[in-house]
């Protein structure tokens, strides 16, 4: 897995997306489209954003935000004043897209973040 931060808008000097597409074998099109659902609750500029996933060989390369506080966003979605999600981020899809790329099964904590499997894809502890 490879993570870039920053270098997505659409300034020329923002070329982050374009090398990645360019070292693409194919395109996961939903990465980029939730990063934006997620960012636009907090920041209306969010649709400048051309972030993209991608996957290379067995890889996923994901392309997030630059600021700090925005790859905390992205990564764990909208909450509400408890903590509740209301809007997942994209890492709740990631553990599952590293086991069906390369057969690498990441656990999670849910009281961290709360990543998604179907049932016959999870292991029983």
């Amino acid at each position: 897995m490879v993570l870039t931060t920053g270098g997505t808008g659409p300034a020329k000097r923002d070329v982050t997306p374009d090398a990645t597409l360019a070292v693409a074998h194919r395109e996961m099109p939903g990465f980029g489209e939730q990063m934006r659902q997620v960012s636009l609750h907090f920041v209306p500029t969010a649709i400048l954003s051309r972030q993209v996933g991608v996957i290379r060989h067995d890889s996923l390369i994901l392309n997030l935000p630059g600021q700090p506080k925005a790859i905390k966003e992205t990564l764990e979605g909208v909450k509400d004043e408890q903590g509740k999600v209301l809007v997942k981020g994209i890492f709740s899809a990631v553990p599952y897209c590293l086991q069906l790329l390369s057969e690498i099964y990441v656990e999670t904590h849910a009281a961290i973040c709360e990543s998604f499997r179907p049932k016959s894809a999870r292991r029983e502890n």
